[in-house]
C-alpha cells in the first residue's frame, strides 16, 4: 500500500475509533440515570423507554447536523445533571403529562437563550457555587443508593462495586461501562435463580418504540421542574460544553448550538425525554488528541460518535425492559455510582468560595432534603434560599458576594 493511502487511512481510523468510544462510553455511563429519572417523574417503562429511544435518536442527528455544518466535533447529550435532578425530586405535580410540559418549557427556553442574550446573561449571572450546591444536593439522594443497596442486598451489589473499583483503578474511562455489564449479569443471574423469564409486560417491547404524550402546563410543574432543570442543564452542561470545546481551540456556534438543543429537547418531550444539551465530559473524547492529531478533521469523530449512538438507540426498549425487573434498588445503585464524580465535583464547587460557602450551604441541604412546598420541590426552593441568603449576607456589610459564572 501507498504510504500516502495508509497516511491517509490512519488519520481516518483515529477520529472514527474516537467518535465510537464517546458514543459507548457516553451511552452506556448514564443511560441508567435517564431511565430513573423518568420513571421518578411519573414515567411508566414504556414511556421511558420512549424517552430514552428520542433523546438518542435527537441528540444524535443534532450531532451530525452542527458537525458537518460547522466543521466541528460539537457532540450533544442528554441532560444527566437533569435526570438526576428528576430521580431526586421524585413525582411530578400533576403528572407524567405535566412533566412532559415542563420538558417542552425547558427546550422553548434553550432556543430563547440563543436569540436573547439577556437570558443567557441572566442564567449566568446565578452564582455558580448556588448552582453547584442545587446540583450537588439532588445528587446526593442518588449517590446514597449504592450504600443502601450494599446494606440491603449485599451480594447482588457487592459484584457491582468491586468491578467499579478495581476498573476505576486500572481502566478508569470503562469504569462505569464495566459496572453496568456486571450488573445485567447479576440480575441475569437473580432471574434465573428466582426462576423467573424476562418478558414485555403489556405495553413494553424490546425494540424501540414511541409514545406521544399530550403535554399540559401546571405552576407547580413549571416552576419545581422546568425552572430547576433549565439552570442545572445550562449550568452543569451547555455552558461547561462551551468551555471544553474552547479549552482545545474551538469557538463553539452558541446561537446554532442553544436552537439545534432547544429545538431537540422540543421534539424530544412530547415522546418523553427530558433535555438535549452540549456535551461537556464526553466533549473532550471526541474534541481532544485522542480524536487524531489534525483538529481540522476531528469533527469525523462527532459524525462517527453521532452514527454510533443511532445505533445504540435501538437497545432503549429492551434496556428499559430488563431494568424494569431488576431487583429494587439495584439500578440505581449503578445510577448512584455514575453520579459519584459529578456529586463530588458539585460539592467542591460550592463549598470552595468562602464568601459563599453558607449560602451554598443552605441551598444544598434544601435540595438534599426534597421539600415540597406549595407543590414545587426542594431543588427551586434551594436556589432561592440561597440567593436570598446570599443577597441578605451581601446587604448587612459582609464583602460582596462573588462566584457568577464565567
Amino acid at each position: 500500500m501507498p504510504r500516502n493511502e495508509a497516511a491517509g487511512e490512519a488519520s481516518l481510523s483515529q477520529p472514527v475509533i474516537a467518535g465510537l468510544v464517546t458514543a459507548l462510553a457516553g451511552f452506556t455511563s448514564s443511560f441508567v440515570v435517564v431511565i430513573a429519572g423518568l420513571r421518578a417523574a411519573g414515567a411508566d417503562p414504556a414511556q421511558a423507554a420512549s424517552g430514552l429511544f428520542a433523546l438518542t435518536v435527537v441528540f444524535a442527528l443534532g450531532i451530525i447536523l452542527l458537525s458537518l455544518r460547522f466543521r466541528m466535533p460539537i457532540t450533544l447529550a442528554w441532560s444527566t445533571p437533569g435526570a438526576a435532578l428528576l430521580a431526586g425530586a421524585g413525582a411530578v405535580p400533576g403528572g407524567w403529562s405535566a412533566a412532559v410540559g415542563a420538558f417542552l418549557v425547558v427546550g422553548i427556553a434553550m432556543v430563547a437563550t440563543g436569540f436573547i442574550p439577556f437570558l443567557s446573561d441572566l442564567v449566568q449571572r446565578i452564582p455558580t457555587p448556588l448552582a453547584q450546591a442545587m446540583l450537588a444536593g439532588v445528587l446526593m439522594v442518588l449517590c446514597l443508593a449504592p450504600v443502601k443497596s450494599l446494606s440491603e442486598q449485599p451480594w447482588l451489589t457487592l459484584p457491582i462495586l468491586l468491578v467499579w473499583v478495581v476498573a476505576l483503578r486500572w481502566l478508569p474511562r470503562w469504569a462505569l461501562p464495566l459496572a453496568l455489564v456486571t450488573a445485567l449479569v447479576v440480575i441475569g443471574i437473580d432471574l434465573g435463580v428466582r426462576g423467573i423469564g424476562v418478558h414485555p409486560r403489556p405495553g413494553e417491547s424490546w425494540w424501540p418504540t414511541v409514545e406521544f404524550t399530550m403535554p399540559t402546563f401546571t405552576v407547580p410543574a413549571l416552576i419545581g421542574t422546568a425552572v430547576p432543570l433549565f439552570i442545572v442543564t445550562m449550568a452543569s452542561q451547555n455552558v461547561p460544553g462551551v468551555a471544553v470545546l474552547k479549552s482545545f481551540g474551538y469557538a463553539a456556534p452558541w446561537r446554532a448550538s442553544m436552537t439545534v438543543t432547544g429545538i431537540g429537547t422540543m421534539i424530544a418531550a412530547v415522546f418523553g425525554g427530558h433535555a438535549v444539551n452540549l456535551a461537556a465530559l464526553s466533549a473532550a473524547l471526541a474534541a481532544g488528541d485522542d480524536a487524531g492529531p489534525d483538529k481540522s478533521r476531528r469533527w469525523i469523530a462527532a459524525v462517527s460518535a453521532g452514527i454510533v449512538y443511532l445505533v445504540l438507540a435501538l437497545l432503549a426498549g429492551g434496556l428499559t425492559v430488563l431494568t424494569a425487573v431488576a431487583p429494587a434498588g439495584l439500578i440505581e445503585a449503578v445510577a448512584g455510582l455514575a453520579l459519584l464524580g459529578t456529586f463530588a465535583s458539585a460539592a467542591v464547587g460550592a463549598l470552595t468560595d468562602e464568601a459563599l460557602r453558607i449560602p451554598a450551604a443552605l441551598t444544598f441541604v434544601t435540595a438534599a432534603a426534597g421539600v415540597t412546598i406549595a407543590g414545587i420541590g426542594g431543588a427551586f426552593w434551594g436556589l432561592v434560599i440561597g440567593i436570598a441568603a446570599n443577597w441578605i449576607l451581601s446587604y448587612r456589610g459582609v464583602p460582596r458576594m462573588r462566584g457568577a459564572a464565567n
